[in-house]
């Protein structure tokens, strides 16, 4: 029996193998969680060796931390939900939430950390840190609307998100995005006004 030895150096193939571990680690951490997810599922899942994956991440919580790099930032939320009449803002908050969880390349790394924030407090103080200072609060300061109300709206969209998605509860998952919007919207809009 004769076995083929791989030569020392890169693997054959993509030259951002950095980039397939990172992609693989949103799939397995959108499906498992943080806590479930392990460095060894993950380097299965981008078909690399768990040292590798060690070598660029060093923990399973630095990969955690550079694999949520979300699809949505404070510097583009925060103008976009203030950008436009006030009486509006609840719309384009729904909006905004079913645009970027619409597809999966923008779903699995938010849901990777939602489910994750369930399941390891490390987690979920890092999602309540981003959550809190970087998005709401600044939203609310903004607004002139007391932290509660901002916190409700969002505790709203992460509701739905996860009836759609996770609990994939029906028909909320399959409704279309617009009947969504125009159900929402005025729930969340209050938040805002009242």
């Amino acid at each position: 029996m004769s076995t083929v030895r791989r030569r020392p150096g890169r693997r054959p193939g993509s030259a951002d193998t950095r980039g397939e571990i990172l992609a693989a680690a949103r799939r397995v951490f959108a499906e498992k969680g943080f806590d479930k997810a392990t460095v060894r599922g993950i380097a299965r899942e981008a078909q690399v060796d768990p040292a590798l994956v060690h070598h660029y991440f060093e923990t399973k919580e630095g990969m955690f931390a550079a694999a949520m790099q979300l699809p949505i930032t404070p510097d583009t939320v925060i103008p976009a939900l203030l950008d436009g009449p006030r009486e509006e803002i609840g719309e384009r908050l729904v909006r905004m939430l079913l645009q970027v969880t619409a597809t999966p390349e923008t779903r699995e790394p938010m849901l990777a950390l939602m489910r994750s924030a369930l399941t390891n407090e490390r987690a979920a103080a890092m999602f309540r840190e981003f959550i809190s200072n970087a998005l709401l609060f600044q939203v609310a300061d903004r607004l002139g609307v007391p932290h509660l109300r901002i916190e409700a709206a969002f505790g709203q969209m992460y509701g739905v998100i996860m009836a759609r998605y996770v609990i994939k509860l029906e028909p909320m998952a399959s409704a279309d995005p617009e009947e969504l919007v125009e159900l929402l919207a005025p729930t969340v809009q209050r938040y805002f006004t009242a």
